[in-house]
């Protein structure tokens, strides 16, 4: 059976909300014990006492990291005049991948060719078929995809693009880092795009605004 600190650990790793509050100093930790004692006793079966939780939550906040030390990197974006842009008015489409998934992503792409500046990004994964696109274009995949099987339609998104450095795929735990921001202000993603040196977000339009302003942030000037 695992230890009221292992599992105190576990909790504390798996939120990026205390993490990073017991990280910044930001969180009573009596209180916080209080309320974990109800999800750590039922695990353990058996009553844990809350100095113990307060003295296992004081030793995971000693080992977090903090900017500055040795190995912990703040994030640096690339630096160039539009590392950051918007897209609007976008829709994600999924379908039930099928024999006739290959046909229409290539007829998808060769008649997008001819539409212009519109945002599209085609993924495929071992049992779905995606498609982001500008709502312009939703006549021309709705007609492609016709008889596939539409598995999910969300409307109202947007999408945000940083640009980050070449060599950001050395930088361990880069994504985590800016996802981890991103959560703990509350800014839901609907979907991730990530390239050699961009990372897209898809977003619901209501929380753009929130998300170009953590990620602006972001950004070395």
């Amino acid at each position: 059976m695992l230890s009221i600190a292992t599992r105190v650990e576990r909790i504390v790793m798996e939120s990026p909300f205390l993490s990073e509050g017991l990280r910044r100093g930001l969180i009573n930790l009596s209180e916080l014990a209080r309320q974990l004692q109800p999800q750590l006793e039922s695990d353990s079966w058996k009553p844990v006492g809350q100095a113990a939780v307060v003295m296992a939550l004081r030793r995971v906040s000693e080992r977090l990291p903090v900017y500055g030390d040795e190995g912990v990197q703040e994030i640096v974006l690339a630096r160039k005049t539009g590392q950051l842009t918007a897209r609007t008015d976008l829709v994600e489409l999924t379908w039930r991948e099928s024999p006739g998934t290959d046909a229409c992503h290539r007829e998808l792409l060769a008649q997008h060719d001819r539409r212009g500046d519109m945002f599209l990004t085609v993924t495929r994964n071992v049992n779905e078929a995606m498609v982001i696109c500008s709502r312009p274009l939703i006549p021309l995949v709705e007609s492609v995809f016709d008889g596939e099987c539409l598995l999910a339609r969300l409307d109202n998104l947007n999408a945000v693009t940083l640009q980050l450095t070449a060599d950001s795929h050395r930088t361990p735990g880069i994504y985590h880092a800016i996802l981890k921001k991103l959560a703990w202000d509350r800014v839901n993603l609907v979907n991730l795009i990530s390239t050699h040196s961009e990372l897209t977000l898809i977003l619901d339009r209501q929380h753009t605004g929130a998300a170009f302003a953590v990620l602006s942030a972001l950004v070395a000037h």
